[in-house]
């Protein structure tokens, strides 16, 4: 996607909370209450009536009217019956419907397991003629699906070390280190060669931090300064601010808020999504930053296409629903391609490539937050 807009302005949304970073699947397990629409209701495009319809049994495919089935039989294996990751799972699952509704050629049979039974079911659903699997989306489906793994799979979450090697299992997910890295990169671009890092000791912080160190030292680059703020050390980061020549923020928007006034007018600052609100903070304006196609490029053909939520989520769980989306896009290139390593899709979540361990790499675009947003 980074052929559509080089530079974006005013268009803010969230990315995950402190507490989202505590366990390796925050971005699914943390969603505490993900949905704002009304109690009991599956999430669905805006294509629908307000009233969601009710789950699909795990077997029955979501119907493609007027075509004959194709060759492409997609098994989405979610933990709908979860109470710890039902909520989430239909969120991803809405997604899958609405890319589907634009691009009905696959079959589609909704598959519901956990990691007791996923097992099980991924070996019943190939049996049953699936091609091409979505999921699972939790760390620990996934470590036991694996050794199972026959047909092209697309695992919604990152892939522990643990797990062995299947070429037949991609990733597809939204780890907050692959913005860090490219944040690294597009400072090392921008002809930046002095960045200090700015955390706050918190897990999601440290990570982001980690990540970014590690890039840019892979550069070829001297290390990265760093500081953990507190609040309290202004001595010690005028002193650090004063030898760099860009800061990221690897931390929440108040903190980020209350920083920026802090640092000279004219001092590059770059930020993950983590920075992105919905009203952002007047004291943000000026920061540089990337986040998801969907919520940057809304108006973007390859993005408008898809149906917006039908019901209101909350910002960090419509990731899952734009996760979804490309989840089905790539599962129709991955049971069509005889070579998987070529593909490459202008996705609503980034610009989407497979890069090494077979994980999908997303390239996301820049955008500013502009004055009085």
């Amino acid at each position: 996607m980074q052929r559509l807009a080089p530079l974006l302005v005013g268009v803010m949304m969230t990315w995950l909370t402190t507490a989202q970073a505590q366990a390796p699947d925050y971005i699914i397990q943390l969603n505490a209450a993900p949905l704002n629409n009304v109690a009991g209701q599956t999430p669905r495009a805006q294509t629908t009536p307000a009233s969601a319809p009710a789950m699909v049994p795990a077997g029955k495919p979501l119907a493609a009217p007027g075509k004959v089935p194709q060759r492409v039989k997609i098994g989405l294996l979610l933990p709908t019956e979860s109470k710890l990751l039902g909520e989430a799972a239909a969120v991803v699952r809405s997604g899958v419907e609405a890319a589907h509704d634009v691009d009905p050629q696959a079959e589609v049979v909704v598959i519901d397991a956990d990691e007791h039974n996923a097992a099980q079911r991924y070996r019943e659903a190939v049996a049953g003629g699936v091609n091409v699997v979505i999921g699972p989306l939790s760390r620990t489906g996934i470590a036991v699906v694996a050794p199972y793994v026959s047909v092209p799979t697309l695992a919604l979450n990152a892939v522990g070390r643990e797990v062995p090697t299947n070429p037949k299992l991609f990733t597809l997910a939204l780890n907050v280190e692959v913005e860090a890295r490219q944040i690294a990169r597009l400072m090392r671009e921008d002809g930046r060669s002095n960045p200090l890092i700015i955390a706050d000791g918190e897990v999601l912080s440290s990570r982001l931090k980690q990540a970014f160190a590690d890039e840019w030292r892979s550069q070829g680059n001297k290390d990265a300064q760093q500081i953990e703020d507190n609040g309290q050390n202004l001595a010690e980061l005028t002193l650090a601010v004063s030898k760099a020549d860009a800061v990221f923020l690897a931390v929440e928007p108040a903190e980020a808020a209350r920083l920026k006034p802090a640092l000279p007018v004219d001092l590059p600052v770059y930020a993950t999504s983590q920075i992105s609100t919905r009203s952002p903070d007047k004291q943000l304006a000026g920061i540089r930053f990337i986040d998801m196609p969907w919520f940057l490029m809304p108006q973007h053909p390859a993005v408008k296409r898809y149906a917006r939520p039908g019901s209101a989520l909350t910002l960090q769980t419509e990731r899952l629903y734009a996760l979804g989306i490309d989840a089905y896009r790539l599962a129709l290139l991955l049971g069509s391609s005889r070579n998987p390593s070529a593909i490459k899709l202008d996705g609503v979540t980034g610009d989407l490539k497979l890069g090494r361990d077979r994980v999908f790499d997303r390239q996301l675009p820049v955008s500013l937050i502009g004055e009085g947003e």
